[in-house]
C-alpha cells in the first residue's frame, strides 16, 4: 500500500475529520500541491518565527511543517555574525549523516518572503531525493525538496577540523569561540550574553566578528550543495516532485 501523500494526512486537532488539504481550502489557502517543500534549519523550523516572519508582512501563516529524516546532511554553524548577534545553523553535506528535520510547506508569496530573509548570506538550493533520501513519518520519500545554506561556508571546531555541530542554545557555541580567540573577546566581550548584546546593536562588530573567523582559520567553504544551486525562476512545486520508490539512495 502506497504511503499517503501529505495532503490526504487527517488534521487531528480539528472537530471532524478532515484531510489537510481540505482545511487549507476552508481557510483560503494553497493545497499542499501546490506548495513548496522547504528543509528548514534553526530558526526557520520554529513555527512561532515562521509565523513572525510572515505576519509582519500581513502573509497569512497557514504552513505545513512535518519532521523528515534527511540522510546526507548535517547541521553546523554559519561562518557569519547574522544581524541579531548571534551564530546562525547552517546545513552542509555529510554522507554520512543521518537527521531529523523540520520541512515547511510554503506557497509561492510565502517562499518569496522567507527568501528575502536569507539572502544574501544564504542560498537555495533544491536538492533530489535520489541523492539525499528524505523520508516522511508516512513513508514517504521525497522527490526533492528545497534548502538554504550559508553564503559564508561553515565554522570549523578546531581540535577536529570537522563542522562545530550547530542549531540549539547559542551559549555554548559562542563561549568556545571566544575562548579560542583573543579577538574576539577583545571585540565582542567575555561571554555570550555580551556578545550577542553587542553585536546585535551594531553593524560593525558583526562584520568584524565575521572577519576574525576567517583570519582565525575557522571557516570551511561550502561547495556541496553548489551542483544543486537553483537560480530557476519557476519554483517547483510538490506536485512535480513526484515520491521516489523504495530502492537505495545515491550518496551525495
Amino acid at each position: 500500500m502506497r504511503p499517503l501523500r501529505l495532503g490526504e494526512w487527517y488534521v487531528e486537532e480539528r472537530q471532524e475529520q478532515q484531510r489537510l488539504d481540505e482545511a487549507l481550502a476552508d481557510l483560503g489557502q494553497v493545497g499542499t500541491g501546490h506548495r513548496h517543500p522547504v528543509i528548514a534549519v534553526g530558526s526557520n523550523a520554529s513555527p512561532g518565527q515562521v509565523a513572525h516572519k510572515l505576519t509582519r508582512l500581513g502573509i497569512p501563516a497557514a504552513v505545513p511543517m512535518v519532521p523528515v529524516r534527511v540522510h546526507g546532511i548535517g547541521v553546523g554553524c554559519s561562518g557569519h555574525i547574522s544581524p541579531a548577534g548571534y551564530v546562525a545553523g547552517t546545513p552542509y553535506v555529510d554522507p554520512r549523516a543521518e537527521t531529523t528535520l523540520v520541512v515547511t510547506w510554503l506557497d509561492s508569496t510565502q517562499l518569496k518572503a522567507v527568501d528575502d530573509t536569507e539572502f544574501p548570506d544564504y542560498r537555495r538550493a533544491i536538492l533530489p531525493g535520489d541523492a539525499f533520501a528524505m523520508t516522511m513519518p508516512s513513508g514517504e520519500r521525497l522527490g526533492g525538496a528545497y534548502i538554504y545554506f550559508s553564503a559564508h561556508g561553515v565554522l570549523a571546531d578546531p581540535a577536529t577540523g570537522q563542522p562545530r555541530p550547530g542549531g540549539g542554545d547559542q551559549a555554548e557555541p559562542l563561549a568556545a569561540l571566544l575562548a579560542g580567540s583573543a579577538r574576539l573577546r577583545e571585540l565582542l566581550g567575555t561571554d555570550p550574553a555580551t556578545w550577542v548584546r553587542r553585536a546585535g546593536a551594531d553593524r560593525a562588530p558583526r562584520e568584524r566578528g565575521t572577519l576574525v573567523f576567517g583570519e582565525e582559520g575557522w571557516v570551511l567553504p561550502q561547495t556541496g550543495f553548489l551542483p544543486y544551486v537553483d537560480d530557476a525562476s519557476k519554483l517547483r512545486p510538490y506536485d512535480d516532485l513526484p515520491p521516489l520508490d523504495g530502492s537505495l539512495p545515491r550518496r551525495a
